[in-house]
């Protein structure tokens, strides 16, 4: 089991308001699925999530001045709990 599935939290208002939800919202690896970040959410954060949603944030366009570029796509996964648990790395945000 790799270490480096979840890369950091989502936060941002939206997020925020799907904790309410028991939904907590991660960039992950690209490269990991469904089953590596469940494992992952139980042995770093001490949770059994109930289920696990994976989207593939596409890449959008960006431009710095006359240079037309593209910002890189991501992976985010939304993790449910069941009702009675959090996790506590989002409760101070």
């Amino acid at each position: 089991m790799r270490s480096d599935v979840l890369l950091k939290p989502v936060v941002t208002e939206k997020t925020n308001e799907q904790r309410n939800d028991r939904k907590y919202v991660f960039k992950v690896d690209p490269r990991s699925n469904k089953f590596q970040i469940a494992v992952a959410i139980r042995q770093v954060f001490n949770v059994n999530p109930t289920k696990v949603n994976i989207i593939t944030v596409p890449r959008k366009p960006k431009r710095v001045r006359y240079k037309i570029g593209k910002k890189p796509s991501w992976k985010k996964a939304i993790v449910t709990l069941p009702p009675g648990e959090d996790i506590q790395i989002f409760e101070g945000a």
